[in-house]
C-alpha cells in the first residue's frame, strides 16, 4: 500500500512542475508582448515630440494651433507638455486633470523620480513627458492576476475534491463497520450458546474448565470488537472517565499477550487524574492500536511507557517506545487508510485511531517525536472534562 502513496506524492509534484513550466512561459511571454508594447510606445512617443516641436517652429498660428490641436487629439497616450512660459498642458488624463497645474507637476517628478527623461529634440521650446499606456500595465500585472485566479481555481477544486473523498471514505467507513458488527453478532451467539451448553456438561476435569473459562473471555474480547466497530459512523455515547484507569486496563490485557521481554511503564491507578469524556470501547481500542504497532517495531524485546499530564485545557497521553522508529517524511502518511509497513497489514488502525480521537472525542494524535533506531512517541491530546 506505500506504493500508492509514493505514486500520489510523485503525481503532485509533478502537477506543481508542469504548473511552474506553464507560469513561467506565461511570464516570459507577457513580458515579451509588455517589451513589444513599450518600444512601439516610445517610438510614437518620440515622433509626437518631434512632430509637436516641429509645429511649434512654423511661423503660422493659425495653421499651427490647427495641426498641434489635431495632433494632441489623435494621440492616445497620457502627455504632459511643459510650454516655454513654464505652464503644463496634460493630455489624455482624467479631464479635470489635464489643466491640475499641481497634479501634473506631481506627475512631472514621478516621471523624472523614476529615472525617465522628456522627450525634447535640440533647438525645441517644448518638454514632452510622455506615459505609458495602462494597457502596458495591464499586461505586466497579467501574470500574476492569471497565478492568483489560478491558484485560487487549484485550492478550491482541491478542497472540493477532498471534501468530497472525505465523505466518500466515512460512507464506506461506516457501512464496512456495520456490516462487519453484524457479521460478527451472528457467530458470537452462537458460540456463547455452545460454551453455555459445556458449562452445563457433567465434567469436573479443572482444565476443561479453565478452557471454557479462557474461551469465555475470548468470546467477550470479540463481543467488544464488535461493539466497536457498530459505533463507528454513529454518535458514540461519552462519559466522565479517568484516562489513568482506562489506561491501565489496556495495559494490562496487552502485556498477557506481549512477550515478556518487553517492560510496560505505565502511571499507576490513584497516582494522578486525568479525567475527560470518551468512549472507553473505543479510547481502549485507539490505545491498544498504538501498542500493537509498537510491540511491531520492537520485535519482542523493548519497552513501551506512558506519560500523562495536562496543558491548555488538553489531558496529553504520551506514548513511546523503543522501536525503530518512523521516518519523518511519513508522520502524516501513516494515518491514511490502507497505508501499513506489514504484508499483511490492512493499514486501518491508525486511520481508524485518528478519526476516533479527532472526530468522536475532539482530540488530536499524532507523531510527538521519532527516529531511525531510537523509537516513537506518538501523542494524544483530549480535552479536560
Amino acid at each position: 500500500m506505500q506504493d500508492i502513496y509514493k505514486q500520489r506524492s510523485n503525481w503532485k509534484i509533478v502537477l506543481a512542475f508542469a504548473g511552474l513550466i506553464i507560469l513561467i512561459i506565461t511570464i516570459i511571454y507577457s513580458n515579451f508582448l509588455a517589451n513589444k508594447l513599450a518600444a512601439n510606445e516610445r517610438k510614437n512617443a518620440t515622433l509626437f515630440s518631434t512632430t509637436i516641436n516641429k509645429v511649434e517652429k512654423v511661423n503660422n498660428p493659425t495653421q499651427d494651433l490647427d495641426i498641434e490641436l489635431f495632433i494632441l487629439e489623435n494621440y492616445s497616450l497620457p502627455v504632459i507638455l511643459k510650454r516655454e512660459d513654464g505652464v503644463y498642458e496634460g493630455y489624455n488624463f482624467e479631464p479635470e486633470q489635464n489643466s491640475d497645474q499641481q497634479f501634473l507637476l506631481g506627475k512631472v517628478n514621478e516621471f523624472l523620480k523614476e529615472g525617465g527623461k522628456p522627450l525634447a529634440g535640440t533647438g525645441y521650446s517644448l518638454e514632452v513627458y510622455a506615459f505609458n499606456s495602462a494597457l502596458l500595465g495591464y499586461i505586466k500585472y497579467f501574470p500574476i492576476v492569471q497565478m492568483l485566479l489560478v491558484g485560487f481555481f487549484i485550492g478550491l477544486g482541491y478542497y472540493l475534491f477532498n471534501t468530497s473523498k472525505k465523505a466518500e471514505q466515512n460512507r464506506v467507513w461506516a457501512g464496512m463497520a456495520k456490516e462487519t458488527a453484524h457479521q460478527l453478532g451472528t457467530p458470537i451467539s452462537a458460540i456463547m450458546g455452545w460454551i453455555q451448553h459445556l458449562r452445563e456438561s457433567p465434567f469436573t476435569d479443572p482444565q476443561k474448565q479453565e478452557v471454557v473459562d479462557e474461551l469465555e473471555k475470548d468470546v467477550q474480547r470479540l463481543d467488544l470488537v464488535a461493539d466497536r466497530f457498530s459505533k463507528i459512523g454513529s454518535a458514540p455515547e461519552l462519559s466522565r472517565k479517568d484516562i489513568i484507569v482506562e489506561l491501565d486496563e489496556v495495559k494490562e490485557y496487552m502485556k498477557r499477550r506481549a512477550p515478556r521481554k518487553i517492560n510496560f511503564s505505565f502511571p499507576q491507578p490513584g497516582s494522578a487524574h486525568a479525567e475527560a469524556n470518551i468512549n472507553p470501547h473505543l479510547f481502549a481500542w485507539v490505545i491498544e492500536n498504538l501498542i500493537r504497532n509498537s510491540l511491531d517495531a520492537m520485535e519482542n524485546e523493548g519497552e513501551i511507557s506512558a506519560k500523562v499530564y495536562q496543558e491548555d485545557g488538553f489531558n496529553i497521553i504520551d506514548i513511546k517506545d523503543t522501536g525503530k522508529g518512523i521516518p519523518t517524511s511519513k508522520f502524516k502518511t501513516i494515518f491514511q487508510p490502507g497505508f501499513s509497513t506489514k504484508n499483511r497489514g490492512w493499514g486501518l488502525g491508525l486511520s481508524l485511531a485518528k478519526r476516533i480521537v479527532e472526530e468522536y472525542h475532539k482530540g488530536k494524535i499524532f507523531v510527538k517525536h521519532s527516529s531511525p533506531n531510537d523509537g516513537t512517541t506518538f501523542s494524544i491530546k483530549i480535552p479536560i472534562a
